[in-house]
């Protein structure tokens, strides 16, 4: 018996990362980690920096970073409009770790030029693509 999918849409400013069937997508939302799967309830929420994990209609898991945006849930598609979008394997671990550096040093030595709010998103950012670096080097053992 086939699994139960939805389609699912994953799209950044620049391009569509992926587009077809899904048995089930992990996203971080605003108001912590969401499980999406066929029948969900409709729902529209901001995502913070973080991860989608889904799960193609073949079993094939894929990880995806994502610097925020939104998801919407409708009852047959689901769709993650990102700011910034990366397929885990495409990450560039050495600029992920120079970029976390740096947002610890600017929020350590804050001046008139740089605010508290750019500098903790650009932490997050950096933090985020670390843990899917990570996910992807465990999914790949």
């Amino acid at each position: 018996m086939a699994a139960m999918t939805v389609h699912l849409d994953v799209v950044s400013a620049e391009e569509q990362i992926f587009s077809g069937r899904v048995e089930s997508v992990q996203v971080s939302g605003e108001a912590g980690e969401l499980g999406i799967m066929p029948g969900h309830a409709p729902l529209l929420t901001s995502i913070k920096p973080g991860m989608v994990r889904l799960v193609k209609q073949n079993g094939e898991e894929e990880i995806i970073f994502l610097s925020g945006g939104i998801l919407e849930v409708q009852p047959s598609t689901v769709n993650i409009l990102a700011d910034v979008a990366i397929r885990g394997g495409d990450l560039d671990e050495n600029a992920a770790v120079e970029a976390k550096r740096l947002a610890e040093e600017n929020i350590n030595n804050l001046g008139s030029d740089m605010d508290y709010a750019e500098a903790a998103k650009q932490l997050a950012n950096a933090v985020a693509q670390l843990r899917v670096l990570e996910m992807v080097r465990k999914k790949g053992r």
